[in-house]
This record gives structure tokens, C-alpha cells and sequence, in this order.
């Protein structure tokens, strides 16, 4: 975390998707003379407005003292570069060696899966599904220039912002082709925020749902749908057509008639058809509704 907006928004991300965070911070000058810059990558104030970001954040928050590394590496070589009449680029070394580096070991050190940052570009993978840098989405912002000594090693532990989608309309619970997001497993559409514009992408098991409200029921069975949720009244249900049904009960969620999985069923999502089945032997179609609210098989 260098203190910027990038780095911010992309820790302020990962922590609201659920991810155990940590920032990091680099000292890369004397703090001494740190404390006097500004607008320098990891200069003094950026420190302190690292620290602010994690606090706000409530995620813990280390500032390494990589000064005598960052010398070795990149000031020196810097210096030598320019007695030699050539022209550096200390921001490839020092990504090159100091955080891609040094950083990701001591990443690797502190029990990190990953070591996600806020340079702009993006993460892909090839037909053989190997790790790939491609540029950024926004060319007036693309790092890749900066970036072009990452290793194929690195690139496996590394991180950058998701990025965007074109819509909430091209997405489904469930999906995970064309989400045009890399990353070290497969990722599913777990959840559609629709008012805030959200595609929320997870592991296999973030799509495990233990319940479902309905809404615009029809009931066929015994009694009414009401007095069958407040029985629990055991039941089957199907959540897509390709599905088999699955066991469970009637139950009341979140104040409206719902059903209740015995185990929790994957890609269960707003807006299909939950049609409900007899016991025991789901031979006959007790009704059902249009699926409004989902509960998460972790809650």
C-alpha cells in the first residue's frame, strides 16, 4: 500500500469481497527525510496515509524498512546508469527487484496466498492457461511498459483490480465463462448487486446457498403455503430445469415463504423458478414461485 488511490481501492476491495487483508507499506528513504516528501512513491506522508487507509479499513498494517535493499538495487544501479551516459528506468527495477522480489518473499514469509497491488494492468491467462500480463483496459493509464520484467513465476502470486464489466445483463449466478477476470482458481458469479452495479466473483464454494425466499407462489399441495412453511413441512425442490430436485423443507425466510436445503445447492439465483415436489419420492408438484432472495450456505 503506497498510500495512493490505487492501492487503496484495490485493498478496500479485496476486503469487501471477504479476503483476509494485510497491508503493506515500504520505507524506501530515510525517515528523516521521508517525512519532508511528497508525491514520491513511498515517501514519508504516503506512509502516514497508508496507515489512515488500513485503519479506515480495519485490516492490519506493516511498514518495511527496505531502504538499504532499495539503495543496493535501484539508487546505486541508477547512478552507475547515468556516470555510463545511459538513460534508467528505476521504476522497472525497482518493481523488478525490491517489490516483485523482496516483497513477494517476505509476502510468501507472513502466509499469503497472494500479493494483490494497484498498478494498471491486467492479469490474464493463455490457451494453455498459464499466467499473462496484457495492458491495461484504460491506455492512458497502462503500466505494462513499467511491468515487462515480471516473471512467469511472479505473475502466478501476483494480484491487480479486477477490473470492469460491461453490465449486470451479461451475467448470471453461476456463470463462469467470460468473466473477463484472472485469477489463481476458477471464479463463479456468486452474487448480482443490480442497484450498486456489482458482479460479485468467488470460489466454487461461495455459490453454495442454504435457503430461498419466494416470491409470486403458487401453491397446489394440502392447506396453504403459509401453514406449510410454518409445519416445515418436508419437501423436494428444483432450482433449474437441468437440475434434479433436491431434499429439503418449507420454511419461512426473512418473513416470506421460502424452502430450506438439507445440503446446500450450488448457482441457486434471483429471478428462476423453484418448483416444489412432494416427499418422498418428488413425484408431485406441490407448486412454487419465483425465486427472490437467496441465504448463503455460510451464514
Amino acid at each position: 500500500m503506497s498510500g495512493g488511490v490505487d492501492s487503496s481501492v484495490t485493498a478496500a476491495l479485496l476486503k469487501h469481497a471477504g479476503y483476509d487483508v494485510v497491508g503493506v507499506t515500504l520505507q524506501l528513504y530515510d525517515h528523516g527525510a521521508a517525512l519532508k516528501k511528497q508525491g514520491a512513491c513511498c515517501a514519508g506522508q504516503d506512509i502516514h496515509d497508508a496507515r489512515r487507509v488500513a485503519e479506515a479499513l480495519g485490516v492490519p498494517h506493516y511498514v518495511l524498512d527496505y531502504e538499504s535493499r532499495f539503495r543496493a538495487s535501484v539508487m546505486e544501479e541508477f547512478a552507475d546508469a547515468y556516470l555510463k551516459g545511459a538513460t534508467p528506468i528505476p521504476c522497472v527495477r525497482c518493481n523488478q527487484t525490491v517489490k516483485f522480489k523482496d516483497l513477494l518473499e517476505t509476502a510468501r514469509d507472513l502466509g499469503a496466498e497472494a500479493m494483490a497491488t494497484g498498478h494498471y494492468i491486467r492479469r490474464t491467462r493463455d490457451a494453455e492457461g498459464r499466467a499473462q500480463l496484457a495492458r491495461a483496459a484504460d491506455p492512458d493509464k497502462d503500466q505494462s511498459y513499467f511491468l515487462f520484467a515480471t516473471t512467469r513465476a511472479q505473475l502466478d502470486f501476483l494480484r491487480f483490480l479486477l477490473g470492469r464489466h460491461e453490465g449486470v445483463i451479461r451475467f448470471t449466478v453461476g456463470q463462469r465463462r467470460g468473466l473477463g477476470v484472472a485469477a489463481g482458481e476458477p471464479l463463479f458469479v456468486v452474487r448480482i448487486d443490480a442497484a450498486r452495479r456489482e458482479v460479485v466473483v468467488g470460489p466454487r464454494e461461495a455459490l453454495a446457498t442454504r435457503a430461498l425466499a419466494l416470491a409470486e407462489a403458487n401453491w397446489l399441495g394440502e392447506d396453504t403455503l403459509e401453514a406449510a412453511c410454518a409445519q416445515g413441512r418436508t419437501a423436494f425442490a428444483r432450482v433449474r430445469s437441468t437440475r434434479p430436485p433436491t431434499p429439503g423443507r418449507m420454511a419461512m425466510v426473512d418473513g416470506s415463504p421460502g424452502f430450506v436445503f438439507d445440503a446446500p445447492e450450488e448457482g441457486v439465483a434471483p429471478g428462476q423458478a423453484c418448483v416444489l415436489y412432494s416427499a418422498p419420492d418428488a413425484d408431485i408438484v406441490l407448486g412454487g414461485g419465483f425465486i427472490a432472495e437467496t441465504v448463503a450456505a455460510g451464514l
